[in-house]
């Protein structure tokens, strides 16, 4: 099952992941400029506070999607957006590609603000340092 993972660095006041998740699975101790930390065991897994951090810094990882593979969900702002069953290079927080990926899903919601959340596979050694995937454009500009 999708649990979530945050990878956030910077300790700035902002607080919309707490406010977003609807079982209270993100908080924040102490000060607003404290690093959120989510509770694996009360998220359900349904994916608001990736695209509501401004940071792109909530993630949703399951482990166990399949033999072999995890599946990450992010937050996606290009376009276009890629479609499912597309191959595509994973990156880390530093931009750099770590191994092929595979679109799962590709959700958009109203309530997200044009920010898309795209499910990859990738494999389970992967799955917590994917933060993201080379831009699609990118890929249209190589052909």
């Amino acid at each position: 099952m999708r649990k979530i993972f945050i990878d956030c660095p910077e300790q700035i006041p902002c607080n919309p992941c707490v406010h977003i998740c609807p079982v209270g699975a993100i908080t924040i101790e102490g000060s607003i400029t404290n690093l959120p930390k989510g509770n694996k065991e009360l998220c359900t897994g349904c994916g608001l506070c990736v695209a509501a951090c401004p940071g792109q810094a909530c993630f949703l990882v399951d482990t166990e999607f399949k033999e072999g593979f995890a599946s990450v969900d992010f937050p996606y702002e290009f376009l276009p957006l890629p479609t499912v069953g597309m191959t595509v290079k994973a990156r880390d927080n530093e931009g750099q590609t770590l191994t092929d990926g595979t679109v799962e899903a590709v959700i958009q919601r109203e309530s997200s603000h044009q920010t898309a959340i795209i499910r990859i596979s990738v494999p389970t050694k992967y799955a917590y340092l994917v933060r993201g995937i080379k831009p699609i454009t990118d890929f249209v500009k190589a052909l």
